[in-house]
């Protein structure tokens, strides 16, 4: 046959005539390398799966193919439905497991044919098979939190409609488009819903729906390889139209006992990788091409090797109902089969990653809460227990998630490191790049980090001793992510409102500095009688109290809040706060520095352009700041990118940033989470990479990275100092914004447990003041032996009915003169 030129596969998927061409290729080895180096331009090294558990509501169907065993008559079942409590049963043995799918298969509308079925739905109250379904996967999804993927057969516009508010993705396998098959003598002859038209026109439907989709073919059922082309290109011209075919199965023929076709030879190892490569070229990168490990014979690292990016669904509780004779392989042995093909297994949730990430597209407003809870910011599943804040002890899929495995090969990730390391600026998609790192490339992001830092600020991890006060719990904005500020909607999280008096912020920084303190951090929420005096008047008193101590206060919000009610100007309201002793400014509000993510999480606060606006405002006043980021609510790997990016060019441009302070989202208490609005904080493995990523990132323009102990906790915040962090932060005295959150770690960790922490890393702890310079001995025999702190007065406030007033959007300050 020769060998026909793949070189456009590199380049664009192959024309209707290209594609049909293929029928006729025989050579597997160029195949199914042009295929594997597609999947690798679209799913990187990830192959997924999903754990699920397999839900048979009926066995019973009006089709009888001549292959399956799944189907049966009443007289061989016991019951002719699994009943509701049969079900939540199995999803809750799977929750148990950690399983995040129902997969719900059924035959298709047996109640056309069967008497026992019809009776069957009329006493548990249903008038179909889809009633039932509706039903019970609605169960599912409110008492369990997992997720429904549906597999009913043919369904008209009205169906899809109703069962798209119970699933957030459904399936039909065209199995093949030939109508031939369908002939007497064919393996679908008596099988009125796998005629090829019907099941085309169900997939149109459901593209019209929105629902996303899974597809694919039946291989080895007695259609020529020009057929399966011509199959495949079916799917792919519904894909092109609706978007909505989220993956492509290639499912290989298996004979079974008691069939018409058991004595039916079976396809080889290599008729199924040719078709798998196959599929990949026609389908293109980025279509997720799924082979079943259980039906394959032979090496099934020769599958990863032919194109696919992912194994389908894998069940640890329930067996493949429709295959019984093929048990599904251990977890722990298709990782092993994944890394040996030089690949990182990924959890996945029923809908894919683009999906889950564009949930308001594609997702009924039903669906989008609970795939959120389950999501990564990738859109993959999140892996494990960790979040931030929270006591709860990292599991067995955190561990492996942050596992550092030795990389075997050169991937993509090398070159984007190592332009880092030279200190060139990454582009927005090299950085998001990082963010996807699994596996080895885990490990390399990891490595690369801590040896830049170990380059730029050596073994030495610096603290500083710090008071923090926060002067009022009351706020006049509406951030969805703050558990800290009180008013009408947060009076059922913690702490009651209040406003500490000038004299118990006086007395709060004497004791800080009589305990060895060096700073005191004042921050609160925008109390409606507060304005710009305010503000100097509480810098005044500290620094009236203890006059060496540095003032690091006032988030870029309120200094906007204080121009503005003075009305002046940025520049002079700046002069003025550091005149009053003003050291330093927290670079805080940032969240997130893109406009799309921040009118979500505080529509109301300053936008992008505003926030860096008062930063290079205040180092042009020569006052530096900090700089941070709060991830891992609702916003993905591309908005952190374009976040690191402004701050490195903001610093490009002042220098005035002293440190990146990474803050995951504490989600416990937060209103945004408990209304079904944001994840549960980062995982761990994104945790850590924001550490590792951000030192890449901002290197060599930004020297110090930090890792925030009250979120992170005590063993993570150290992995974090292994992985680009040089800095614990500060003892902080008092922290009440994490703990209101609901983070577990405490409120202060003094210094003999931060260098207890930093010596046990085989690092050199050394205090620090605020800007980054040694701190005299004297100072630091104080805080070893700092006696405890007294009772903090926070005095409640005086007018509650000022905290429900509303506050315009930050108008712009007056010109600097």
């Amino acid at each position: 046959m020769g060998t026909p030129d793949f070189s456009f596969a590199a380049m664009r998927r192959p024309t209707r005539e290209q594609a049909l061409a293929l029928a006729a290729a025989d050579d597997l080895a160029s195949l199914t390398g042009a295929a594997a180096a597609l999947r690798d331009l679209g799913w990187s090294r990830n192959v997924s799966y999903s754990r699920k558990v397999f839900v048979p509501l009926t066995e019973l169907c009006r089709d009888v193919c001549h292959y399956c065993t799944f189907a049966k008559t009443p007289r061989r079942l016991p019951q002719a439905y699994l009943d509701p409590e049969q079900v939540l049963d199995i999803a809750r043995r799977g929750l148990a497991q950690g399983c995040k799918e129902v997969l719900f298969t059924l035959g298709d509308k047996p109640e056309l044919r069967y008497a026992t079925a019809r009776d069957a739905l009329a006493r548990l109250g249903f008038a179909s098979t889809l009633d039932y379904l509706e039903h019970v996967a609605g169960r599912v999804l409110r008492e369990t939190g997992l997720l429904p993927h549906l597999n009913p057969g043919l369904l008209d516009a009205a169906d899809f409609e109703r069962l798209r508010r119970v699933a957030p993705s459904m399936g039909l396998m065209l199995e093949s488009a030939s109508p031939r098959l369908c002939q007497r003598g064919g393996p679908h002859f008596g099988s009125p819903d796998k005629q090829p038209a019907r099941r085309l026109e169900t997939l149109r439907l459901a593209g019209e729906a929105r629902v996303p989709m899974t597809s694919g073919i039946l291989i080895g059922i007695g259609e020529t390889r020009l057929e399966r082309i011509e199959s495949l290109l079916a799917l792919r011209e519904l894909s092109d139209r609706y978007g909505h075919i989220q993956e492509i199965i290639v499912q290989n023929f298996r004979a079974k006992a008691g069939t018409r076709m058991q004595e039916h030879a079976e396809p080889s190892m290599e008729d199924l990788r040719w078709t798998i490569a196959v599929a990949r070229l026609l389908f293109g990168p980025d279509m997720s091409i799924q082979a079943p490990p259980n039906l394959a014979s032979g090496d099934l690292a020769d599958l990863i090797g032919a194109g696919i990016n992912d194994w389908g669904g894998v069940s640890p509780v329930t067996p493949d109902h429709v295959n019984p004779e093929a048990p599904w392989p251990q977890l722990e042995q298709l990782r092993a089969i994944t890394e040996r093909a030089g690949h990182h297994l990924v959890e996945r949730l029923t809908v894919y990653p683009r999906y889950a990430r564009e949930a308001d597209a594609w997702l009924a407003p039903e669906l989008r809460t609970p795939v959120l809870r389950l999501s990564d910011g990738a859109g993959y599943a999140r892996a494990g227990a960790w979040s931030a804040g929270s006591q709860r002890a990292a599991d067995a899929e955190d561990l492996y998630e942050v596992a550092l495995p030795a990389p075997r090969r050169r991937t993509p990730i090398d070159g984007i490191v190592a332009l880092a390391a030279s200190g060139h600026e990454l582009g927005e998609a090299q950085i998001a790049a990082l963010f996807t790192a699994r596996g080895d490339d885990f490990s390399r992001v990891c490595h690369a980090a801590d040896m830049l830092r170990a380059e730029s600020a050596g073994d030495t991890v610096s603290y500083a001793v710090v008071r923090n006060i926060n002067y009022t719990n009351v706020c006049l904005y509406k951030c969805g992510f703050c558990a800290f500020s009180k008013g009408r909607a947060h009076q059922q999280l913690r702490g009651e409102p209040y406003r500490l008096d000038l004299d118990e912020i006086r007395r709060r920084t004497r004791e800080a500095w009589d305990r060895g303190g060096t700073e005191v951090c004042m921050q609160g929420g925008i109390h409606p009688d507060f304005n710009g005096q305010t503000y100097l008047d509480i810098c005044r008193t500290a620094k009236e109290a203890v006059p060496q101590i540095h003032v690091h206060a006032f988030s870029p919000l309120e200094v906007w809040h204080g121009a503005q009610t003075l009305g002046v100007s940025l520049a002079e309201f700046l002069q003025a706060l550091k005149a009053a002793g003003l050291g330093s400014l927290p670079g805080t509000a940032a969240e997130i520095l893109d406009d799309e993510v921040r009118r979500i999480l505080a529509p109301d606060k300053l936008d992008t352009q505003q926030w860096l606006e008062v930063i290079a405002e205040a180092h042009r006043c020569g006052l530096p700041t900090t700089s941070t980021i709060m991830f891992g609510h609702v916003e993905g790997y591309e908005h952190w990118a374009r976040h690191l990016l402004l701050l490195r060019q903001l610093q490009q441009r002042t220098g005035g940033i002293t440190e990146f302070v990474p803050l995951p989202f504490v989600h416990m208490e937060a209103p945004m989470y408990l209304r079904g609005r944001a994840r549960r904080g980062p995982t761990l493995r994104e945790a850590i990479l924001m550490h590792a990523v951000a030192r890449l990132a901002l290197h060599p323009l930004i020297g110090n990275v930090q890792a925030s102990w009250t979120k992170l906790g005590a063993q993570w915040a150290q992995r974090c100092l292994q992985a680009g962090a040089n800095d614990l932060g500060g003892t902080l005295m008092n922290e009440s914004i994490s703990r209101a959150a609901g983070a577990a770690h405490g409120q202060e960790l003094p210094p003999l447990e931060m260098e207890r922490l930093i010596r046990a890393i085989g690092r050199q702890p050394a205090q620090r003041t605020t800007l980054y310079r040694a701190v005299d001995a004297g100072r630091t025999r104080l805080a070893w032996y700092a006696p405890p702190l007294a009772t903090v007065v926070n005095t409640p406030l005086r007018r509650p009915a000022s905290v429900h007033d509303s506050l315009p959007a930050p108008a712009p300050c007056s010109p600097a003169p």
